[in-house]
């Protein structure tokens, strides 16, 4: 087996400085268009790959950060994984993807630091992580938290304004004439923010167009899925008085709603107007194409790892808290009559 290539041979081949390839290599520092093209191909030709090990020997530090969601399944988190891999290009860093599948216990694992030595900081979307427990940790692990929860704990927490978000969807379903809103996503269970803060954008809309809450039009569902937005949809329909128009905390619910009320006869929008939230890309293709409320997933995925980035660089050193917000918009298509 030959010598390992190193960046002293890349910068040979290349012509420029270590400095110059390792900032190239890093993500780091200026360098010009052409010299940037220049090193990575030398890097191509020599089969240059990073050497992890000696780099964290020398730093302390991998530069592997994890990124911990649910479930992959999900259009809304594959998405957003994918959004996290194109950031870590522009960055210092590699992302690994892993899958909790809302365990608690999983959550807390990996709050707390529980992961492999190669793991320089965890983004964690918890699901069911308990909020005592967790502020409870100890230690100083780089940490940030994505959604709708806010701890109490030494962590950055990146998310969007979705009690606004959903204050933006109910008010465009009102603005084109719909009074009787029904919604799917509401969760009773405390653990699960992002059904409470969106019941609360939807009640505030309601509540400023001196529309009142009807209990009937928000039934609670278990899980945000196909299989529950289509059951939801089913109960709506089958009131005295059936919506006309839902609002779905979650484009898998809205999904689901779409074939129930195609099983029912029921026109969308026509008879029903709907309006989702993710915005994933299933939804631009279904028919009628879906309304949504699109998160900045770039935005998310940057701001997060800005913020694990300058908590690794911190060295230990204890860090505030620090609440950040990535934007959202309101995406017009078919299904709410556009």
């Amino acid at each position: 087996m030959g010598a390992r290539i190193g960046l002293k041979d890349v910068a040979a081949m290349a012509g420029v400085s270590f400095k110059t390839v390792s900032n190239v290599v890093r993500g780091e520092g200026r360098v010009s268009a052409a010299t940037r093209e220049r090193v990575l191909a030398a890097v191509a030709e020599l089969g240059y790959r990073p050497n992890h090990s000696a780099r964290q020997l020398r730093t302390g530090r991998s530069g592997i950060v994890m990124l911990a969601v649910p479930e992959l399944l999900s259009p809304y988190f594959a998405e957003l994984a994918a959004a996290f891999i194109a950031a870590a290009k522009e960055r210092p860093c590699t992302v690994l993807i892993e899958e909790t599948q809302g365990d608690p216990e999983e959550e807390l694992r990996l709050a707390a630091g529980m992961v492999s030595p190669l793991i320089d900081g965890v983004v964690l979307s918890p699901l069911r992580l308990d909020r005592e427990r967790l502020a409870a940790r100890e230690g100083d692990f780089p940490l940030v938290l994505l959604g709708e929860r806010e701890y109490d704990v030494a962590a950055d927490h990146v998310g969007i304004d979705n009690v606004a978000a959903a204050r933006e969807a109910v008010r465009h379903l009102l603005a084109a004439g719909r009074r009787r809103i029904g919604v799917l996503g509401r969760q009773d269970d405390p653990l699960f923010a992002t059904g409470a803060t969106r019941m609360r954008g939807y009640r505030e809309a309601l509540d400023a167009a001196g529309v009142a809450f009807d209990p009937a039009l928000a039934p609670a569902v278990p899980w945000y899925s196909r299989d529950c937005g289509a059951a939801g949809m089913r109960e709506l329909l089958t009131l005295p008085e059936p919506p006309d128009a839902v609002f779905c905390f979650a484009d898998v619910l809205a999904s689901g709603a779409l074939r129930a009320a195609h099983e029912a006869g029921v026109r969308v929008p026509r008879d029903v107007a709907l309006v989702g939230f993710d915005d994933v890309e299933e939804s631009r293709f279904s028919v009628p194409s879906l309304s949504s409320v699109r998160p900045d997933r770039a935005g998310i995925a940057g701001l997060a790892l800005d913020a694990v980035l300058e908590r690794i660089s911190a060295g230990g050193k204890r860090l505030e808290q620090r609440v950040l917000t990535a934007s959202h918009g309101l995406r017009v298509r078919e299904s709410s009559g556009s």
